[in-house]
């Protein structure tokens, strides 16, 4: 069983390790290292394989499909959230120095918004969806079937490890699958408790954790799967569309990319800059969707600064080490990766609020005045530092972000709407929001998704009801009626042809209204009805035509 072969792994495990103990520095005891982490993958192999197996068993079963299943289990992931919020918090307090009320704002909230969202439609997302019908199909029902994929997996990052576990997992579940859950092993406290809640509500056969790092998550991805769903960076998007095509797996990447942000001088500058600075400093700028620099004119961009000075001190004072609002640097690494960045620069520091601590993981609010040419516009800067290029207008801003690749999202602050339409037409990313940054994906109804370099595909709300859902065609036809169509069948000849080329020729669509209003008709006088229209006005019209 799953449950025993994670049994002999924990023993080995114990075993080699002491064993590594005893003869530490020695050859041996590197051997021992070595042939534990082979071991240890190929274990965790064959565990993988057997959950996997398992939950497609549970799947296949239909035990997932159901209008009631499926609500049942919505409503016990809300119980599971509502109850565990504390705990979930604290977690990510401990991997971010998040206050927990924030989380709760940020991650919790929108989640149970979510899932109460998916209760109220799910019934009418779940029927089958009656298409548009034609003269050829009018005795014919066409719809699409809405089928669950089956065994989904999701694979989540770190910076936001509750929601972004939790907003994909929502409407997988609704969509009828089993998933398994693979959270970042960088926000390790997360991952944990996550790894504890779930299965105190939900069988591993329906729902399951697997925690681990790059070797867990290679043998996880040898796996064949009905869906996968990553969120994280472009480079690690490829080894997993690279191991998903193996089993021609489809994919849903959620990536992230330089989201520009463009002021305009006719902007409001004040509430721009707290609306940039908001967006830009929330989880310390480790948020996909956060401004990545600002491209502005030489009129504004003194206004600009002084003004985002202002707000910065106003929202964590001129001290925001100390500030609780504040959040920390996940790691070591990547606060060694934006030090790097900040010891490259050539920007001239506009704003600067104190000096990095390694210790405290701690970087402070950082704007700079840069050059196109610069260290920091060449990757995503994932952190507290926002640089500001110089631009003549709207035409010289978009023109820049065209040469770059596709951001996940794009910011314009400006009161003229010819100039929105201008940049909606003429830029291209996952999203656009006017006049703010990042709020786009508080609307539920809305799609959230990349383009090109960050990202493919989308979810939330129905979007992501039907990214976990495959939309089966569907035609039901009587027995009736079959004379209309008879010139299809051989031996042909060139009178049918000449009918067949008429009838397929030209697309005679029956307007909607009348395709819903025919289906209180009883069935056979429809047949009737109809028959004898497409005999009068189709085929007779057609052979008048032809002799």
């Amino acid at each position: 069983s799953l449950a025993f072969t994670r049994y002999l792994v924990l023993l080995f495990c114990l075993f080699v390790t002491f064993s590594s103990l005893l003869l530490e520095n020695s050859i041996l005891a590197r051997s021992f290292t070595n042939c534990r982490e082979r071991i240890l993958t190929r274990l965790s192999a064959m565990s993988f394989n057997a959950l996997v197996t398992k939950q497609r068993e549970y799947f296949l079963s239909g035990a997932t499909h159901s209008l009631k299943a499926r609500m049942e289990n919505l409503n016990k992931l809300r119980k599971l959230i509502e109850d565990n919020s504390d705990e979930l918090c604290q977690a990510v307090y401990k991997d971010l120095r998040r206050a927990p009320r924030d989380t709760v704002n940020l991650e919790i909230g929108n989640a149970i918004v979510e899932i109460d969202y998916m209760l109220g439609n799910l019934a009418s997302w779940m029927a089958p969806e009656r298409v548009q019908k034609t003269h050829l199909t009018a005795l014919d029902t066409p719809l699409i079937h809405k089928d669950p994929k089956g065994v989904v997996l999701i694979i989540s990052p770190w910076n936001y490890p509750i929601a972004m576990i939790l907003l994909p997992l929502i409407p997988a579940l609704a969509a009828g699958n089993t998933v398994i859950l693979k959270p970042s092993e960088i926000s390790a406290h997360t991952a944990k408790a996550f790894e504890d809640i779930i299965p105190k509500y939900f069988d591993e056969e329906y729902l399951a954790v697997v925690n681990g790092g790059i070797p867990e998550s290679t043998a996880l991805l040898k796996e064949r799967f009905d869906h996968i769903l990553y969120t994280g960076c472009p480079p690690v998007a490829k080894v997993i569309m690279e191991a998903a095509s193996k089993h021609l797996t489809p994919v849903t990447l959620e990536l992230g990319g330089k989201c520009p942000v463009v002021v305009e001088d006719d902007a409001d500058i004040n509430i721009s800059a707290k609306r940039i600075c908001w967006g830009k400093w929330l989880n310390n700028g480790q948020t996909c969707l956060a401004p990545d620099y600002i491209m502005v004119s030489a009129k504004t961009k003194p206004a600009l600064l002084e003004a985002m000075r202002k707000v910065l001190v106003d929202f964590y004072t001129d001290e925001p080490k100390s500030s609780k609002d504040y959040s920390r640097i996940i790691s070591e690494r990547h606060f060694d990766r934006l030090v790097s960045l900040l010891d490259k620069t050539e920007g001239k520091h506009a704003v600067e609020l104190g000096e990095p601590d390694r210790e405290d993981l701690f970087i402070p609010p950082t704007v700079l005045d840069v050059t196109r040419e610069d260290e920091l516009m060449k990757d995503e800067i994932f952190g507290p530092i926002l640089p500001v290029v110089t631009v003549s207008g709207i035409n010289d801003a978009i023109e820049y972000i065209k040469q770059g690749e596709k951001p996940l999202a794009a910011y314009i602050f400006t009161r003229s709407e010819d100039k929105v339409k201008k940049f909606l037409a003429e830029t291209s990313s996952g999203a656009v929001t006017v006049n703010d940054v990042i709020m786009h994906l508080t609307v539920d109804t809305l799609p959230f998704g990349g383009v090109g370099n960050s990202g493919m595909g989308r979810y939330r709300g129905k979007y992501g009801f039907d990214t976990f859902t495959h939309e089966k065609a569907v035609l039901k036809r009587p027995f009736f009626g079959e004379s209309l169509m008879a010139i299809r069948y051989p031996p042909n000849s060139d009178s049918k042809s000449a009918q067949m080329a008429k009838l397929t020729g030209r697309r005679m669509a029956i307007p909607a209204w009348l395709g819903k209003g025919l289906g209180f008709v009883p069935g056979v006088l429809l047949s009737i009805v109809l028959g004898m229209l497409i005999q009068m006005f189709v085929v007779e019209r057609l052979m008048r035509a032809i002799f």
